[in-house]
């Protein structure tokens, strides 16, 4: 009914939403009697009253509350904080951390509000450290959780230490808990969880959640500063956890939520705990113990330095070599390339071996090969890691038909020719390979440089020998009577250590390709395997082939008058594949930017328009080319080679200076304009990058002012530079005569030697990170 015209309305004040409701406590009542009764804490009746006040607060916080979203509801709560995290009280501490994570789900605006408040952030992780009752613990764990659904709350709890604090909890909680925790993965829309049945176990989930979380937010910087000691003491924890979880993972039993009576259920998976046992192994010690060169080289070469010295310079990178064990019985240090083989008393315990080996291993992604960043990296892999094997990416399980020649897998489903999608292995396909070992099937399983420390230790050596920034090891398990891999070539050099058993090769005199690059066709001409060389390898031999060289080997070997030797064999392969950096192409791309940036600006304005510009990307390209047809430039660069004796650096240090002169005498002679010029064109008609192949050399120091001033030719540039080149091409042909005459007399080997080492340094460093990840969820 509307009032009549001239009457008083009666004047009413809009309430605050926390004042709708009759038993809405007023806010500043509440916070004057919790501030009055901290002021006073020998009071008995303080501590009630501040615990009623608080679990009032809480209730306004609730989400279903009209005031949840009240900015004058938190500022008053909020300034409290600091004050009720110090108290003595467990039960105040309890339900301020509880207020914490209510307050930091209101609104990004007050997560990252209380995330810039340092004695609030300071307070719940230290208390995580001190607080003795598990329930306070639980507590403040949520409450760093709910703080760390924003970027703003992982950073502010990683700047103030909150990792190790959190750490830290976690040992002191996972020492007298260990024996007892067991941990379910738990299957919830599709996404695997971890989870604990039993109330006791909460609290140490909790602290592994909160751990887990912030190590996968930390950046290189953080993951660096973590103590090392720190590291040292959680990772066998994480690892031991790890490996039960990995049992599940392959058994692929995973309980639905709502079939399991479930204490807590974290968020976070498998991989995300696998995660954070690579990330923070990627910074932490060596896994593999120190091998000696001397060692590596006297277990391969013999102890005899000259055999060695031989080696290098009458097979390496040209001929097929077979050292047999001449040092059995040699007082000598020993590598132990089959430590992980000591199970094995005889040839019918191999598949059971081979099985057992099998069910310890995750995927092993392969990484992009000019990836140096250690979180780039990790994102290439992060969708798979932790995984079951994958056939075709981790194992093979193959065999050749002695007749036909063609290569049989045992799994079709996971090949097509040979070629297929990995799919994951579960714990019945492993068994599956003991079956198919006994019909003939060769497994061979790839990087167990990633999977063995042992095996890491002695690739890490030979790495350091041929100056390459790291060695791959395959393993193949051959059954009597049958070959696995049909007639090949790689393309890297391998050294086949004989590990068990006996096993025959033939390898044919002659290179299918002269030194191909890393990826090119490896299909072998029938017409081409006129004559072949019969190898037996019995255990402790070695036989090194290079790259190129064609080959086969089977357990059926004809020893002729003395009769058969048909039994299992047992091999491993040392792959030392030469990337692009690492050959003398790549030394030769070095040398030239070495070689530019020490000339200058002045350098740029001898020439008008860009010209030097033009003339040094263009001869770029023409290095290429030359590469692919002269095997001289194909060749492993081993200026980088450590860990020599010390008698043969000096005859090194002139062997690869020999090499350089050769080098750059073939750029001064065979460098191409036209040719070159050629490639671009072909490159921009079939939209590529047309230094796609080159992106590496941005790894170097000044990498940005080179790009910007020398490398012009990109994808959106191109078109035009090509056109100025056609317009001025007699320019553009003298200029580039020019910058070739100087630059093949001019450079030094010296210059172009540190930068090739200092990019060697970032490589070798990435593959010891990726390598230690691995290791790591293996140990």
């Amino acid at each position: 009914m509307e009032p009549k015209k001239g009457s008083k309305r009666t004047k009413t004040r809009k309430k605050h939403p926390w004042q709708k409701k009759k038993n809405n406590p007023n806010i500043i009542t509440l916070f004057s009697t919790t501030l009055a009764a901290l002021k006073i804490p020998e009071n008995p009746l303080s501590k009630p009253l501040i615990l009623n006040s608080l679990i009032k607060f809480l209730h306004l916080l609730n989400p279903n509350s009209p005031s949840s979203s009240q900015s004058p509801l938190l500022s008053p709560i909020l300034s409290l904080i600091p004050l009720l995290l110090h108290s003595n009280c467990g039960a105040i501490v309890c339900i301020a951390a509880k207020i914490v994570g209510a307050a930091s789900l209101v609104s990004i605006e007050a997560n990252e509000r209380i995330a810039g408040d340092t004695e609030i952030v300071k307070g719940l992780v230290v208390n995580i450290f001190r607080a003795e009752k598990m329930e306070v613990k639980i507590a403040l764990c949520n409450a760093v959780l709910d703080l760390s659904i924003s970027s703003l709350g992982c950073q502010r709890l990683l700047e103030l230490s909150g990792l190790n604090y959190i750490m830290l909890g976690f040992l002191q909680v996972q020492k007298p808990m260990v024996s007892s925790l067991y941990i379910n993965l738990i299957e919830n829309e599709g996404d695997i969880f971890l989870g604990v049945e039993h109330k006791q176990d909460e609290t140490l989930l909790l602290l592994l959640n909160v751990a887990a979380t912030l190590t996968n937010f930390c950046n290189s910087e953080q993951l660096k500063n973590i103590p090392r000691r720190l590291k040292e003491a959680i990772l066998p924890y994480l690892r031991d956890i790890w490996s039960n979880l990995r049992e599940q993972l392959l058994v692929s039993k995973f309980l639905k939520f709502f079939e399991v009576k479930c204490s807590y259920m974290s968020n976070i998976t498998a991989k995300n705990l696998a995660e954070s046992i690579f990330r923070l192994s990627m910074t932490a010690p060596a896994l593999t113990h120190y091998i000696p060169s001397e060692a590596v080289i006297g277990q391969i070469f013999w102890p005899s330095l000259s055999s060695f010295m031989n080696f290098m310079m009458e097979h390496w990178e040209s001929s097929p070599f077979l050292i047999r064990n001449q040092a059995k019985d040699l007082e000598m240090p020993k590598v132990d390339f089959s430590s992980f083989m000591h199970s094995l008393t005889c040839e019918e315990a191999l598949p059971r071996f081979l099985s057992s080996i099998l069910r310890g291993m995750v995927s092993c992604p392969p990484v992009a090969l000019n990836e140096i960043d250690s979180l780039s990296l990790l994102n290439d892999v992060r969708d798979t890691l932790g995984s079951p094997i994958m056939y075709q990416q981790d194992i093979r399980v193959v065999k050749t038909n002695l007749h036909s020649k063609f290569e049989e897998h045992y799994f079709q489903e996971g090949s097509s020719s040979g070629i297929g999608t990995p799919i994951s292995f579960s714990a019945q396909d492993i068994l599956k390979c003991e079956a198919a070992f006994e019909e003939g099937y060769t497994i061979a399983v790839r990087g167990m440089e990633f999977r063995i420390s042992s095996i890491a230790a002695v690739t890490r050596e030979i790495a350091s020998i041929f100056g390459q920034p790291s060695v791959g090891a395959n393993l193949y398990v051959t059954p009597p009577n049958s070959q696995g891999l049909s007639c090949h070539y790689d393309d890297h050099c391998v050294f086949v250590c004989q590990l068990y058993g006996a096993k025959q090769w033939t390898v044919y005199p002659q290179p299918i390709v002269k030194l191909p690059r890393l990826y090119e066709c490896l299909e072998v001409p029938p017409d081409l395997l006129v004559e072949s060389r019969k190898i037996l390898l019995k255990e402790g031999d070695v036989l090194y082939l290079p790259r190129g060289f064609a080959h086969e080997a089977c357990t059926v070997t004809d020893l002729g008058a003395s009769g058969n030797v048909n039994e299992s064999s047992v091999h491993l392969t040392l792959a030392i594949e030469v990337e692009s950096p690492f050959g003398w192409e790549g030394f030769a791309h070095i040398a030239l930017y070495q070689w530019i940036q020490k000339k200058g600006p002045d350098s740029i304005a001898c020439y008008a328009s860009g010209m030097l510009a033009i003339s040094v990307n263009i001869l770029h390209v023409a290095i290429k080319l030359i590469s692919s047809a002269e095997p001289v430039l194909r060749k492993a660069c081993l200026v980088a080679s450590s860990s020599l004796p010390t008698e043969t650096e000096n005859w090194f240090d002139k062997n690869q200076r020999a090499i350089f002169n050769i080098v750059t005498d073939k750029i001064s002679e065979l460098s191409s304009f036209a040719d070159s010029f050629e490639f671009l064109q072909m490159a921009v008609e079939r939209d590529d990058d047309p230094f796609h192949w080159l992106r590496w050399l941005e790894h170097l120091s000044g990498r940005e002012e080179y790009a910007r001033d020398f490398c012009y030719f990109t994808s959106d540039g191109i078109c035009e530079t090509l056109s100025f080149i056609n317009q001025h091409k007699e320019d553009a042909e003298a200029a580039f005569a020019h910058v070739k005459s100087n630059f093949c007399n001019e450079v030094l080997f010296d210059d172009a030697k540190e930068s090739f080492k200092t990019l060697h340094v970032l490589y070798k460093e990435a593959r010891m990170r990726y390598m230690n990840g691995m290791l790591s969820l293996h140990y």
